[in-house]
């Protein structure tokens, strides 16, 4: 029941001790208002990780090679590893089972591409068509590289959104031919990346033509493979990890590369990285709640201690209404009204600050591993009425206190 003579006392306590009133408010607000803005911050953290990882796939396993820097066998160090048809195909049929999607790259930097007058250098990739989800790569219009692209070494081309825009401004590719090193190659796909422009300035053609065209012979520059992802994540990873470790082996084996030679074949997991990354970050979200939580005490003891001022300011006012007829009980409600009023108006206060800023803000913050902070707003608020249930606590043992006062003693206060 609504009690407005109880609520005017209140009002009327508080506003005797402004000065102190504020500060414990702020002690409080601030608690949630640095909370809120940590949590802000490690999701943002988590968004611009997960960004970093959406821009190819998270469960990938990329090979390449380079040059041996230890002899081994009889053979001299300084020989570059040059890989072939052959160890796709291998790795392709060996772990079928494990693999979701699978493509060799032959890659030319700087191509000359060119449309009617206009013309520019970016890089061509011969790629398979598994390369499309690897890349996590949209068509915006057309399609991709297929099979028979493959079988038949058509000379087509994918190219990406910017490429399209330097190229053909406001015309439509589809259907249209441009001129890769001075040879044609129909326009079948444009592709968005979530890597954004860099990415999307590639030109695509099937590998089989890439060879063939370029003089490459059966020769390739990487192997990129995902994996099959699991309901363990865990498991995934202990999957990819094992992939990972025999691949390297194995194409060790074949190119007679010693075992201990990091240099010749590099196989990267970016499964393992993910994991590592995630958890670094859940270390840091635990840290960032810890820190949050301890100024969230720090408030609430403030509230205990004012309350226990507020006990001792008020004993005599307390002993007269006990001897008038006040029950404990109404003594203990009306302490615990007090602290729970300070504590909640200062943890909203706090909140709505802290949300506030974090959209007023979150959008200005442009960093590749800082993306869109922001906290969701149940747990904020959950976190503001815990509060409130903590300074209910550290209001009542004042008020017990209170409650336990005999009239007598408490009129001999002064």
């Amino acid at each position: 029941m609504f009690d407005l003579e109880r609520w005017q006392e209140i009002f009327e306590t508080l506003n005797k001790n402004k000065l102190r009133t504020i500060l414990t408010g702020l002690s409080v607000a601030s608690g949630i208002f640095i909370l809120v803005i940590l949590l802000g911050f490690s999701k943002g953290l988590e968004n611009g990780v997960k960004s970093q990882f959406e821009r190819d796939a998270t469960n990938l396993i990329t090979v390449w090679t380079g040059v041996t820097t230890k002899g081994y066998k009889g053979l001299n160090p300084g020989r570059y590893i040059q890989m072939k048809n052959e160890n796709f195909d291998f790795i392709s049929q060996k772990y079928k089972q494990n693999i979701e999607h699978e493509t060799a790259l032959f890659s030319i930097w700087g191509a000359d591409i060119s449309y009617k007058n206009e013309s520019v250098r970016y890089q061509v990739r011969g790629a398979m068509p598994g390369h499309q989800f690897i890349e996590n790569a949209g068509m915006e219009v057309g399609r991709f590289v297929n099979e028979t692209d493959l079988e038949e070494t058509r000379k087509v081309a994918v190219i990406g959104r910017k490429l399209r825009q330097d190229l053909f401004k406001n015309e439509d590719p589809i259907d249209k031919e441009i001129k890769i090193y001075g040879i044609s190659f129909k326009v079948v796909g444009v592709f968005i990346d979530p890597g954004g422009e860099r990415e999307e300035q590639q030109a695509y053609i099937p590998l089989s033509t890439s060879q063939k065209v370029f003089g490459a012979g059966d020769n390739i520059r990487n192997i990129l493979v995902t994996v099959k992802m699991s309901d363990d994540f865990d498991e995934a990873v202990q999957l990819s990890n094992n992939m990972s470790d025999a691949i390297e082996s194995e194409l060790k084996q074949m190119h007679t590369v010693a075992p201990d030679d990091t240099s010749a074949v590099r196989v990267f997991n970016t499964l393992e990285e993910a994991k590592k990354i995630y958890g670094l970050i859940g270390m840091i979200q635990s840290v960032f709640w810890f820190i949050g939580i301890l100024t969230i005490i720090a408030g609430v003891v403030g509230v205990g201690n004012i309350m226990l001022i507020i006990v001792k300011e008020r004993t005599k006012e307390i002993g007269i209404r006990k001897a008038l007829g006040a029950l404990p009980i109404s003594i203990i409600g009306m302490i615990l009204q007090e602290a729970i009023f300070v504590t909640m108006f200062a943890g909203l206060f706090g909140l709505i600050f802290g949300l506030g800023l974090l959209e007023l803000v979150g959008p200005q913050i442009q960093h590749d591993f800082i993306k869109y902070p922001q906290v969701d707003f149940n747990i904020a608020l959950s976190a503001v009425f815990v509060l409130v249930f903590a300074g209910a606590i550290a209001g009542f043992f004042p008020a017990y206190r209170a409650a336990k006062i005999k009239p007598i003693e408490a009129l001999r206060d002064e």
